[in-house]
């Protein structure tokens, strides 16, 4: 399998010499008023004679374009959505090469007020040191949260408990426009109080720059939210409503003058989360068994608002104030029947465990930013940013266990208690200077403080009063302290680009179990060096290359003590013990964009070392698992990304995914290694049908594939979107169904010596119906609405 998937590779690379030939066209596309770049303008090269296309690209994000043609005799018309278009003749072709220099396009104020249009963007975009997924034109995702659009993004997945993988490994950094944000804690379930229509793009970085805080052994997923900056007013709202319970409102509001730019965001909703599951714990020693079946349900309440203000001091400074609150009101139930039985198979008892568990969650964040522009073109600039924010959890649960069966059950209640309060601060100053016009230099620093107090308890009902478990509650506090200093010099010409850094992170944590009084202090010191470069072999053809070194802090759910009790005879906990991972991560990337199709391959390998996993040990005939360093992990990969479009009305995009595991340690002071492997694939069909139509399809799969007790089960599903646009534009309507064949499955199977576990849970199918509007120069929503975990 590995020759055909590296065949596959090389001669899809193989292929850019017979597109290398014919003549370059350059140039740069800005607004005439602002001189600010204008990203994904349309660029067309039309046929002097017959006006037929020949050719067709948009612009990047600096305004600047670029694409060949072989024809000699040819127009060039640059356009977009709510500006007056050009068209530029009488082309100068100087050594096969045009330079169409700078075009400033005006902005057409009376069309924008008549029509609002969807402009169409690029799926994908390669950077220097990150891919750019644009979110627009992802249709099976109406009703879904930022889970649900990290998903659908390549190298990404969300797993059923809402653990973020990337490229099938954990330890990735979430950032929220490239900042720590209060809504990527919470183990990444806080993402679900941002709805998929205040999305904007999804940048994706294996190997960060030295920029970026070292966080996040496999990368960092920066989610960068939609900010209107048009004048005038601009706004949308969407209304979605859904099976099983998925009810949600979006609306986003920005009025832009000379010198204010005032935007908003606000998200409400109620959602509901359906789970079948199954256990079985199994003691190899005696044979004895505890089995369990039952279902869960989670029914939340969310609302989250965004407000904020841009106020220009001139055309070259800047002040940005803005607040982030959400809030989360949860209540679940859950019912489990569990049964007992002897190494022979006897059922000796049976009893009915009910849970009913409340929780609130509110979370705030405010930040202050200015920016100032030394150059027109805002290549130099200072950037100083300022962040707090605050998360608290007020949760209780209780248990209750009913007899069914035999003499051995027992009736039993118990009381989880759980609060817990998080505050955190980042400052961040970040400087960027042109030397020449090839050169780039940056440096900045950043230091991060995190204070988490977390108090929780478990009873038991004994004679009409709770006893408190004292081996089962604690008061566990926890402080990191964070300070980052880098410098990057960067090299950008026409075929080559190279760009180094180093990055130099202190660390201290300091961790506390107050009624024990269990200290853990740690303090390090680390330097993390990057290296990122990329040729243009063809017109058509270039290649990248890219080095960092980087570090997974234990989070604070990964530390706390707190044990999960919902079935007594399989708990997890946090290990206050716990040690950072660290990685060395390599990786060749070769990226073909042909007119008919575009074809990414990237080779990459990681060398984790004080790799944290889950481990399960057995104690007095109760499963208990924790995460703990568990040696080291080489990872090799190779990932494939394609997009073709057969016809006009007819596109797709297909990710493939594989990776090689090599684990190898001591445990016990036994020592273990073991070889695995797992893929991914994901099609993405999509239709443009008459009557403004659009019609999506998605199948998924997922391998299984081994850890170092579990072995994981694979899965396969499959999404559906339909989307309609009427009056315009302006408005849409969006039909999703995620999951159709509800085949989506969290399924393993623990592996020892001593004992044998199962786990199994599904959530099944989630159906959305969705109407979005689109009103002054705003466009029209193409989704929002509620998570799936």
């Amino acid at each position: 399998m590995n020759r055909i998937l590296i065949w596959i590779l090389f001669f899809g690379l193989g292929t850019t010499s017979a597109y290398s030939q014919g003549i370059e066209v350059t140039g740069k596309v800005v607004d005439a008023k602002s001189q600010n770049p204008i990203e994904f303008a349309t660029i067309k090269l039309l046929d002097e004679d017959s006006g037929q296309m020949i050719a067709g690209t948009t612009t990047l994000a600096d305004g600047t374009l670029i694409l060949s043609t072989e024809s000699k005799n040819f127009s060039v018309e640059v356009s977009f959505i709510g500006f007056i278009s050009q068209q530029i003749k009488d082309i100068q072709v100087v050594n096969s090469k045009v330079n169409l220099g700078t075009i400033a396009l005006e902005e057409d104020t009376q069309q924008m007020n008549e029509v609002v249009v969807q402009a169409e963007r690029s799926t994908t975009e390669f950077q220097l040191d990150k891919r750019v997924f644009n979110v627009g034109q992802d249709l099976s995702s109406t009703g879904a949260s930022a889970l649900d659009v990290l998903n659908n993004v390549p190298s990404v997945t969300v797993n059923i408990e809402g653990q973020i993988l990337l490229r099938g490994t954990g330890g990735v950094q979430v950032l929220i426009n490239g900042k720590p944000s209060v809504l990527t804690g919470d183990g990444g379930n806080a993402l679900g109080t941002l709805t998929a229509d205040m999305i904007d793009r999804v940048e994706v970085m294996t190997n960060p720059s030295a920029k970026y805080n070292a966080e996040g052994v496999s990368g960092i997923i920066n989610i960068v939210l939609k900010k209107e900056d048009k004048k005038g007013v601009n706004g949308s709202v969407s209304l979605n409503t859904g099976v099983p319970n998925n009810h949600s409102l979006g609306f986003s509001l920005n009025k832009r003058t000379e010198k204010f730019n005032l935007f908003s965001q606000i998200g409400v909703g109620k959602r509901t989360m359906p789970e079948d599951f199954e256990s079985l714990n199994r003691n190899l020693s005696t044979g004895a068994e505890v089995q369990s079946v039952g279902e869960v349900e989670k029914n939340e309440n969310f609302f989250n608002l965004i407000l904020g203000t841009d106020y220009y001091f001139n055309d070259r400074n800047v002040i940005t104030a803005s607040g982030n609150y959400a809030f989360e009101g949860e209540s679940e139930t859950s019912s489990g029947d569990f049964s007992t039985y002897d190494g022979q198979g006897l059922r000796l008892s049976g009893w009915q465990r009910n849970e009913e568990t409340e929780a609130s969650n509110p979370k705030w964040q405010y930040e202050m930013q200015f920016k100032s522009d030394f150059t027109e073109d805002g290549d130099h600039f200072l950037l100083v940013s300022a962040i707090g924010s605050s998360f608290a959890k007020d949760q209780s649960s209780s248990y209750i266990n009913i007899p069914t069966y035999g003499d051995g059950a027992q009736s039993l209640e118990q009381l989880s208690d759980n609060d817990f309060s998080q505050a955190e601060y980042t400052f961040q100053v970040d400087y960027t200077k042109p030397i020449a016009e090839k050169f780039t230099l940056e440096t900045g620093g950043q230091y991060f403080i995190q204070d988490v107090k977390n108090d929780y308890a478990i009873s038991d009902f004994e004679s009409g009063d709770w006893v408190v478990i004292p081996e089962l509650s604690n008061n566990f506090f926890y402080t990191q302290k964070v300070l980052g200093i880098y410098g990057t010099g960067a090299y950008e010409a026409d075929k080559f680009g190279l760009k180094v850094g180093l990055r130099m992170e202190n660390t201290n944590i300091h961790t506390l179990l107050e009624e024990t009084d269990e200290e853990n202090n740690q303090a390090f010191t680390n330097l993390f060096p990057t290296v990122h470069a990329s040729y243009k072999v063809a017109k058509t053809f270039s290649m990248q290359g890219g080095y960092s070194r980087r570090i997974s802090r234990p989070r604070f759910f990964d530390l706390n003590p707190f044990y999960n009790i919902r079935n007594t005879y399989s708990v997890s906990t946090g290990n206050p013990d716990l040690l950072p991972e660290y990685t060395d991560s390599y990786e060749v990337t070769g990226i073909l964009d042909h007119s008919l199709f575009s074809l990414s391959a990237s080779i990459y390998h990681r060398y984790i070392t004080q790799t944290v996993e889950d481990v399960t040990i057995l104690e007095d005939g109760i499963n208990i698992t924790k995460p703990m360093n568990i040696g080291t992990n080489k990872v090799t990969g190779l990932e494939v990304n394609g997009k073709m479009t057969p016809t006009d009305w007819w596109s797709l995009s297909a990710d493939f995914n594989y990776n090689y595991f090599d684990r190898s340690g001591t445990y016990e002071s036994a020592p273990f290694g073991f070889q695995s492997n797992q893929w991914t694939g994901r099609l993405t069909n999509k239709f443009d049908l008459p009557a403004d139509f659009s019609l999506e399809l998605v199948s998924d799969y997922r391998s299984s594939y081994q850890t170092f007790q579990r072995n994981i089960s694979g899965y396969a599903m499959a999404d559906i979107g339909v989307r309609k646009k009427i009056i315009n534009g302006k408005v849409i309507v969006n039909l999703s169904v995620r999951d159709v064949f509800a085949s989506r499955i969290s399924e393993s199977e623990t592996l020892n010596p001593d004992f044998y576990q199962y786990s199994y849970r599904q959530r099944g199918r989630f159906v959305t119906l969705g109407v979005s509007y689109g009103f002054g120069k705003g466009e029209a929503m193409e989704f929002s609405g509620g998570r799936r975990r």
